[in-house]
């Protein structure tokens, strides 16, 4: 098979590659990641690379412009060497996938959660404890090992055990090296206490912990103090996933044309690099760090564990598991202790993951009398209804649209991105987050700008412009787009087309469609819901009015609705500080019937219904 040698400009990398590995796919392998967003399929056209010496075949160029092919342009996706070659990788190509703990994903962090505010979490799911052990005797002989075991069992009032091998064999020395005075990390299963580690002296006031949100977009990382029960800090990173496909299924296909185990180095390379940002700015050792507790979306947990998903895309769509047990850190090469433990918490099914099992947790579904419905809108929309006695919930495959991908220039929530659309005094403005020059346009922003283009009488209902609306409407290649442009930087500009429009439509029709499906089925009305819980980081930015105003979410009284923030990271705190809650997470999943769409004959009715601003039924938006 022959290789060729490729240069990758401007990191100045070279490396080889045989003839039958796309560009993509070797670039990747480097470390160097992409602004695409269809997974390798050619059907996004960000893998943009500039040919500069060599010869590269393309199968597809369908996304390039004619001047862009006479310039060199391929998609790295679609081309592969045929010769030794020199490939640039253009700016708006380069991804911002593995930054960290920057000020573009400070926005992705929900800090304002304050654990102390609840009063039952006081059984965390490690501790620390500091014991003086009396040495044996010739009266006393008993073995350092029960000598440890019963001091521990009397400060915890439950039975202790050490069940590593290597923990056991230390334990001689390092009891008689430290006059018996040591401290053990302990952990808790069901009916005892596992000692996980043992240290000189006391060191009980280090023990930490750390929540992670794998998000199909974003990671969401919270250090937290297990003896303050306070978050002491928080990071977050883009999902580095990403580079191949912006949603889930496409994830899966990549795992299974090029194997799982990329997928799972690089969410573990992204939790590393968080638990490193964490670590280094708050000055302490990792080896302080005693648990992680993760939550996602049951794909997510899948390629954390290196669990196989191709079942979950296939009939009947089925998981490998959806509550394992915890692991040692050492396993999963997750940089703390390494005899540490990483929990996963249970989810609900293939599509309905353990962020709804904690996010329900967190809002006390499972304890209210009145029904209440939760929705956690991203790239695969989730909701679960219910009360205190029965949750049924369900799925809808939104795409990525209204996260900025699908929309030519969408982008991530990132500096630069607009992330507010308004009118004012017959003009359309923006803002941008940080204030920046305009990059591009966040999945917030859009449904702003479609919200403003409506009222405005810009577009009609069904998402097309009026011709002789505004001047700033105008056609492009035989498709009508408006453009908001930078008045400070003329060069820059933002558009959005017809088909932009198109693509958050449906989507958001998705999650509508799937809300009136659940409803109906349980014979209820919307009058009837008493709470509506919009979770996600994704909510924490939304305007409620343009929402209502596109059909994103129904038109209820704005008091009955909460955006909820961060449940994700909320119920994993509540687990974390008090270990029984896994109890009652594994009684919501118990408690909470899955609903598969794929069985609802009238899915696609309502899905119809809802491809209209806001619905075609105008007075289920009665406000609008």
């Amino acid at each position: 098979m022959p290789k060729f040698t490729v240069r990758i400009l401007p990191y100045n990398k070279t490396t080889e590659i045989d003839d039958c590995v796309t560009l993509l796919e070797a670039l990747l392998k480097m470390g160097i990641t992409f602004n695409n967003l269809c997974g390798g399929n050619g059907t996004c056209g960000r893998c943009k690379l500039l040919v500069l010496e060599g010869n590269v075949y393309s199968r597809g160029t369908g996304k390039l412009t004619a001047a862009e092919i006479e310039k060199g342009y391929v998609l790295a996706c679609q081309s592969y060497p045929v010769s030794d070659a020199v490939v640039e990788v253009p700016r708006g190509t380069m991804a911002r996938a593995k930054e960290t703990a920057g000020k573009d994903a400070d926005i992705f962090v929900d800090s304002g959660y304050k654990a102390e505010d609840y009063e039952y979490l006081v059984s965390p799911v490690t501790r620390k404890v500091f014991t003086r052990l009396e040495g044996p005797t010739i009266a006393r002989s008993i073995a350092d090992h029960q000598n440890l075991c019963e001091a521990v069992k009397e400060q915890l009032k439950l039975e202790a055990h050490i069940k590593d091998s290597g923990i056991l064999m230390g334990l001689p020395d390092i009891l008689r090296q430290n006059n018996f005075e040591v401290t053990s990390t302990v952990s808790f299963e069901m009916d005892y206490a596992e000692i996980i580690g043992i240290e000189a002296k006391n060191t009980a006031d280090k023990n930490y912990s750390v929540i992670v949100d794998i998000g199909t977009t974003t990671v969401v990382a919270h250090l937290i103090d297990m003896n303050s029960y306070k978050s002491v800090n928080a990071k977050a990173c883009f999902n580095s996933q990403g580079a191949y496909g912006r949603e889930l299924t496409s994830r899966i296909i990549s795992a299974e044309k090029h194997g799982k185990d990329r997928l799972h180095e690089l969410i573990i390379q992204d939790i590393n690099n968080l638990i490193e940002s964490l670590v280094i700015e708050n000055r302490i050792d990792p080896l302080d760090i005693n648990a992680v507790v993760c939550v996602g979306n049951t794909v997510m947990t899948h390629f954390l564990l290196n669990l196989p998903t191709y079942n979950i895309r296939r009939y009947p769509y089925v998981a490998a598991s959806v509550d394992t047990s915890p692991v040692r850190a050492g396993e999963l090469k997750i940089n703390i202790n390494p005899k540490g433990l990483i929990y996963t918490l249970p989810g609900i099914s293939a599509w309905v993951g353990s962020d709804v099992t904690v996010g329900v947790l967190a809002c006390g579904m499972h304890k209210r009398e009145e029904i209440s419905l939760l929705i956690d809108i991203g790239t695969n929309g989730e909701i679960v209804i219910g009360n205190k006695q029965w949750l049924v919930a369900t799925s809808a495959s939104a795409g990525p649209s209204l996260e900025g991908a699908s929309v030519e220039c969408g982008m991530r929530a990132e500096e630069g991105a607009i992330e507010k659309v308004f009118a004012e005094e017959g003009r359309i403005l923006y803002k941008t987050i940080g204030n920046a020059p305009i990059k591009g346009i966040c999945g917030s922003g859009i449904i702003d700008f479609i919200a403003v283009l409506l009222n405005e009488k810009i577009i009609n209902r069904s998402g097309k412009f009026i011709k002789g609306s505004s001047k700033e409407v105008t056609c492009e290649d035989g498709i009508n787009r408006f453009t908001l442009k930078d008045g400070n930087n003329p060069g820059r500009f933002v558009y959005l087309t017809e088909n932009d429009i198109e693509n958050v439509i449906a989507a958001k029709a998705a999650i509508y469609a799937a809300v009136k499906i659940l409803l109906k089925r349980l014979s209820l009305s919307f009058s009837q819901i008493s709470r509506f819980f919009i979770c996600g980081a994704f909510g924490n930015h939304l305007n409620l009015k343009s929402a209502v105003a596109i059909g994103l979410i129904p038109d209820l009284a704005p008091e009955n609705i909460e955006f909820a923030g961060n449940t994700a990271i909320k119920g994993s705190k509540m687990f974390a500080l008090n270990k029984d809650f896994m109890f009652t997470l594994k009684e919501i999943c118990k408690m909470t019937t899955y609903y598969d769409l794929i069985g609802a004959n009238d899915y696609v009715e309502e899905f119809t219904k809802a491809m209209f601003l806001p619905h075609t039924d105008i007075e289920e938006f009665a406000s609008i």
